[in-house]
């Protein structure tokens, strides 16, 4: 079992893309696949729950201790990324669902992949995962003022409370208690142990399927909306260049070590597309625009997540040499 997984955490990228190139032909040649809309709550909550049950509840504790990576973390995400993406949206049409879009993949965080492509890229991907809870609940509970302040009364209109405290509920509360409950079963228990074992194969394969019904889901409307997704597509590709150099930038401000700005620098890049779709859907007449609009940052970002895994061990590393630690 163990070996299993480690294959999967080996080959984690490349599960990815052809998770998606399936998605992409199976919604080409294949009519009705729009209907996996319906699954993609569900999907997401699996992967969540998975994601949160390989944060054993001490190291969770140890994160929360790291006052000062976390704290850069929360700066990093909810004041420096929102400044960028602010001067972002000024390039952008005067079109309020447009601009709703890119704001809501560009001002929520990942919690998800970041992990696996900082672990590739030779961050503190520890560091993350145990600051994934921190950082869902902070973006459920921030992303509305934030839609507020930079859409005013276009955002009152568009983005109800409703689908916020659903995922909220769905993706944070019920997941995380799930993730819980089963690490104190598999302390008390062999079957527990043997039950969390087992599920600690699943992240991979999980967000594999989040991705594939996402994808499957939305291609298909990306047709009426191609030329939605083609303006925002530079604010992307800009947004992928600036938001981990700012990352970066930031926590070797705070003095982090090496790993752990690694880890600022992929967070800081690295957005919550696929938890936050299923709240572009809520909003009414949301199709096909919203989600053209965020799974084409999706698809610019896993390219570029490439890029960042072979740059990220280049920085800071005349540092790690001079102390012995590279």
């Amino acid at each position: 079992m163990t070996s299993l997984r480690e294959t999967f955490e080996e080959h984690q990228v490349g599960i990815y893309f052809c998770a998606v190139v399936l998605a992409t032909v199976a919604a080409l040649v294949i009519p009705g696949t729009t209907a996996l809309e319906v699954g993609i709550n569900s999907a997401l909550a699996l992967m969540l729950f998975v994601t949160f049950l390989q944060v054993p509840l001490a190291d969770l504790r140890h994160a929360f201790s790291r006052v000062r990576s976390l704290a850069v973390l929360l700066v990093t995400n909810f004041l420096v990324v929102p400044a960028i993406v602010a001067a972002l949206v000024q390039f952008l049409p005067a079109d309020p669902m447009l601009r709703l879009g890119v704001l809501l993949v560009l001002l929520a965080p990942c919690i998800d992949y970041v992990v696996t492509f900082s672990h590739l890229g030779r961050a503190d991907a520890r560091l993350l995962l145990a600051s994934t809870p921190a950082l869902l609940i902070v973006q459920m509970v921030l992303l509305p003022g934030y839609l507020a302040l930079f859409l005013g009364s276009d955002a009152a209109a568009l983005v109800q409370v409703g689908p916020f405290v659903d995922a909220f509920v769905w993706l944070i509360a019920v997941p995380l208690t799930l993730a819980v409950l089963v690490q104190l079963w598999a302390g008390r228990s062999a079957i527990g142990a043997r039950t969390s074992a087992a599920l600690g194969l699943l992240p991979v394969p999980a967000t594999a399927v989040v991705l594939f019904v996402v994808v499957a889901a939305v291609v298909p409307q990306l047709g009426p909306a191609l030329d939605d997704a083609l303006r925002v597509l530079p604010i992307y590709v800009a947004f992928a260049v600036v938001a981990p150099l700012a990352g970066w930038a930031t926590a070797r401000l705070f003095r982090l070590d090496v790993p752990a700005a690694r880890a600022v620098a992929f967070s800081a890049a690295t957005r919550n597309s696929l938890v936050v779709l299923p709240l572009a859907l809520a909003i009414p007449g949301a199709v096909p625009v919203l989600p053209a609009i965020i799974v084409t940052q999706t698809l610019v970002e896993l390219v570029s997540e490439l890029v960042y895994i072979r740059i990220a061990p280049k920085l800071g590393r005349s540092v790690l040499v001079s102390s012995g630690t590279y």
